[in-house]
């Protein structure tokens, strides 16, 4: 008997040892562990840190005109052909929708039935959204963090950078940290936060997937880059701020590419902070422009075989009559490389660098001329609200030519004279005229028509028939050469090549 209670006080003694000295209860948290640990604290004061300055943007639509049930056949012939029973069916729903039209009519109280997200962009009342949550709104309704509430004014929107501006009067609101997205890095982590789906502060969780992308949706041409996230975006996340692990705004969330797709869109800071602050001094954004044409020199097939001591950036093909650049130093064919000393290798950087500057800055352009590097000066413009491009379609009325001219690629150029002047409406003195552009030739391929006047070719000067014989006696047609042209005071210029 004895020897049995031993074993067992000495069994139930090793397995007390060994549960005490299990190291399941008694280990501390892996380093992997505490990393993760620490990383999901950072979620959470981000997340605390910016919903304080986050805010709910309630819409009430303008009214709509008209009833939601008229008759879709009221206007057609072929109605009193319809059955008996549709002509009556449609009859009563047309009577029932006057009804509601006239009941529309009378005062009513605004129905807020639209739900955005917005941020707090100045402690003194300014709040920052999408243009497309206000832009319809009859009244606009801001609920903060906590749920007051104020009316709100739209001062301003933007259509093209879908950015707007909406005031109401409070103060001593707390602001969000504004970063900077031009340092913002593919592969970082990026917060979005807002009321998708009216399920209000919401917070997810992803990463900056790409910048600079550019946007076509079936309402909107986006001319402006977008930073890519896969952070959930939803309806009603738009307006929102997408932050960093810091708890800076990197952009402002825009759009998304189908539900559940992973693909969202935001307008980066730097390009939202520039337009709200024109919204709000000016009400209304000018941009800049320099006022031409322009390739990006490695997807230009013609030109870039040609380009001298340059491999990347900005081909200037054409100058816009009354332009800001028309009478600067700069010229056909220059490729630009650098504005402000930021390096730009295509039609979109330099876009982008532009979209900064405000109406009227000037910018010093890094160029290559004819194999030298260049810095000149230029003064920006204002980019016309309504801009249309120029026809150049003309037609030669066909009278008699004078007998000095020369041929080059299917286009025939003589002297300019007062009678080939008059004929062409031109006010030109300099170079020579285009008289003819033979059907199908690779002059009419480059759209040059009879009226056109040819200035240079290449890098050499022309006054006459004979400057511009003298100018391609040595150049080989198949490598091509380099026709710079007026054309109604619009100046660009073309390659022409000889195919084989």
């Amino acid at each position: 008997m004895m020897k049995k209670i031993a074993v067992t006080i000495l069994s139930v003694g090793l397995l007390g040892g060994a549960v005490a000295n299990s190291p399941a209860w008694a280990a501390e948290p892996s380093e992997a562990l505490k990393l993760a640990q620490q990383l999901n604290q950072a979620f959470i004061e981000v997340a605390e840190s910016v919903s304080k300055s986050v805010v709910i943007v309630r819409v009430a639509p303008k009214p709509q005109t008209g009833g939601a049930f008229g008759n879709p056949y009221q206007n057609s012939p072929f109605f009193d052909q319809l059955p008996e029973e549709y002509r009556r069916f449609f009859e009563r729903q047309q009577e029932e929708s006057e009804k509601k039209t006239e009941s529309s009519r009378r005062p009513r109280k605004p129905v807020f039935s639209g739900q955005g997200s917005g941020l707090v962009y100045r402690q003194d009342g300014i709040i920052l959204t999408n243009s497309h949550v206000v832009e319809n709104a009859d009244k606009v309704k801001i609920v903060l963090n906590g749920g007051k509430e104020y009316d709100g004014e739209v001062i301003g929107v933007d259509r093209q950078s879908d950015i707007a501006v909406v005031k109401i009067d409070a103060t001593g609101l707390t602001a969000a940290k504004m970063g900077d997205s031009g340092k913002t890095k593919v592969g970082e982590f990026a917060i979005a936060v807002g009321s998708p789906y009216e399920l209000d502060y919401s917070v997810t969780v992803g990463h900056v997937s790409a910048k600079g992308r550019r946007v076509f949706t079936d309402r909107f041409m986006f001319d402006q880059d977008f930073i890519q996230t896969d952070a959930s975006i939803n309806p009603g996340n738009s307006g929102g701020p997408l932050v960093n692990i810091y708890g800076e705004v990197i952009g402002i969330n825009t759009l998304i590419r189908g539900l559940n797709t992973g693909i969202g869109f935001a307008v980066p800071v730097n390009l939202a902070k520039r337009v709200a602050d024109m919204l709000i001094e000016d009400g209304k954004v000018t941009r800049a422009w320099l006022g031409v044409s322009i390739t990006t020199l490695r997807e230009d097939a013609d030109y870039r075989d040609l380009a001298v001591g340059v491999e990347d950036g900005v081909v200037v093909r054409q100058f816009v009559p009354g332009g800001p650049a028309e009478n600067s130093d700069l010229e056909l064919a220059d490729v630009i490389t650098a504005v402000d000393g930021n390096n730009v290798n295509s039609a979109e950087e330099l876009k982008r660098e532009l979209r900064l500057k405000k109406a009227g800055d000037s910018v010093m352009l890094g160029l290559m001329r004819n194999g030298e590097a260049r810095e000149i000066e230029v003064k920006t413009g204002a980019f016309p609200e309504e801009f249309t491009a120029v026809s150049r379609l003309r037609r030669s009325e066909g009278k008699p030519e004078v007998e000095v001219k020369a041929k080059l690629l299917g286009m025939t150029v003589q002297d300019i004279t007062p009678d080939l002047a008059k004929r062409f409406e031109s006010e030109s003195e300099e170079g020579v005229i285009v008289t003819a552009v033979e059907n199908e030739s690779i002059a009419a391929e480059k759209n040059i028509s009879p009226g056109d006047i040819v200035t240079r070719i290449n890098s050499a000067p022309v006054d006459s028939v004979k400057s511009f014989k003298a100018a391609l006696e040595d150049e080989d047609l198949k490598k091509g050469v380099i026709v710079h042209l007026n054309s109604k005071g619009s100046q660009r210029f073309e390659v022409l090549k000889q195919y084989e």
